[in-house]
């Protein structure tokens, strides 16, 4: 009897001590996705805005590489991590090309990307929520979810309601964030 009440105890005292060590593994694995500009320029190590030049599927070789495209960008505006007039290189995990997040060439894009992880692959921050098309017109559309996203956010932006936005206005407001 003696034995059993012990056995018991000690499960108990591991799944006291392992369960919330478990819940804050997961929480580091499964980031709360961004709510708003102000979260995804702070979660952001690259936020840079250009026209796409290059799309090229990349194969994993070995243990150590994996399946991955490589999209190179023209840098317009240089915000974090580039500089205006830079041609820069990232590297997307290819699973996330199943999901449609897919770019084209000649596409013109405002990145909030995270900052590449060990194996030198990155994303845009909150998947579609870090990844903004500009129009030929040099305007940024947002898709509704930016919209209410962006109109959460703690910085003013433009009341259109077409939801778009000049790019140097966001770029401006992206920037007040940054200082904050």
């Amino acid at each position: 009897m003696h034995r059993i009440l012990f056995r018991g105890l000690l499960l108990v005292w591991l799944l006291a001590w392992v369960a919330p060590s478990s819940a804050q593994s997961r929480a580091e694995i499964l980031p709360i996705p961004p709510r708003d500009l102000q979260q995804i320029t702070r979660s952001a190590g690259i936020i840079i805005g250009g026209k796409v030049v290059s799309v090229e599927p990349i194969r994993s070789v070995g243990a150590q590489h994996v399946a991955s495209v490589q999209i190179t960008l023209q840098v317009e505006q240089g915000i974090r991590g580039a500089r205006s007039g830079q041609t820069v290189s990232f590297r997307e995990w290819a699973g996330l090309w199943s999901t449609g997040a897919r770019y084209r060439v000649g596409q013109r894009v405002l990145l909030f990307l995270y900052s590449p992880s060990a194996l030198g692959l990155t994303s845009p921050v909150g998947g579609a929520a870090g990844r903004f098309a500009i129009d030929h017109s040099g305007q940024i559309v947002f898709s509704e979810a930016q919209w209410r996203a962006i109109r959460g956010s703690t910085s003013p932006i433009g009341s259109d309601s077409t939801h778009r936005v000049p790019l140097q206005e966001f770029v401006h407001a992206v920037r007040r964030m940054e200082r904050e």
